[in-house]
């Protein structure tokens, strides 16, 4: 009997016994998984999935964590400045054995289901919608402190933007700037009448 399952966006026409290299399972060495993916079951009354076979899975053990072989990617371009690139990579891959095929019952069987690991450093889908939240949370509150600095004469938004990244994102903020800390600025040169009008812009 042989079985023709689906994981990591291949298929693999596979039998009791047989050792598979697949795209990178979620399992650790000697753990047992099970491919519920089933397209095909052969043997003496074959049965085709639509797409897959209801009840139908197939079991493995892990033997390792293992790479691929090395791919190079060479990339030149031919212009009057030309480049030449060269990246190497080698996808990870997990070592299978098959050690069983069922024809039903596969929901029940209490072994755990493959599935693919997310890259490293990818974050949770849980995480995600937090992190969403957080940033409304605080956008409100910035949006209160800064005031348009474009009201003042002779700033528009390049000046402004400069502005922000040093630090100052409302009238009070440039109010209260002492002559050493303009000095101090980098991004752009602080003018004596920006301060005056913030000062009046501040009290209102």
């Amino acid at each position: 009997m042989f079985a023709v399952l689906k994981t990591g966006g291949k298929q693999y026409k596979v039998q009791a016994g047989d050792i598979l290299r697949v795209e990178k399972l979620a399992a650790d060495a000697g753990e047992k998984v099970q491919f519920n993916d089933v397209l095909m079951l052969g043997g003496d009354a074959p049965v085709v999935g639509a797409p897959f076979v209801e009840g139908a899975g197939v079991q493995a053990e892990v033997i390792e964590q293992i790479k691929g072989d090395k791919v190079i990617k060479f990339v030149k371009r031919r212009r009057k400045h030309s480049s030449k690139r060269t990246v190497g990579h080698r996808q990870k891959l997990t070592l299978v054995k098959i050690t069983d095929i069922l024809s039903s019952g596969a929901d029940k069987s209490g072994i755990k289901v493959a599935t693919g690991s997310a890259p490293a450093g990818e974050a949770a889908p849980a995480a995600k919608p937090a992190k969403k939240a957080e940033a409304k949370a605080e956008a409100p509150a910035a949006a209160a402190a800064a005031d348009d600095l474009t009201a003042l004469t002779g700033v528009g938004p390049a000046a402004a933007k400069k502005l922000a990244e040093a630090g100052i994102e409302s009238f009070a903020a440039l109010a209260a700037l002492s002559d050493e800390q303009i000095a101090a600025i980098d991004t752009i040169k602080v003018k004596p009448e920006w301060v005056e009008q913030a000062k009046e812009l501040a009290q209102g």
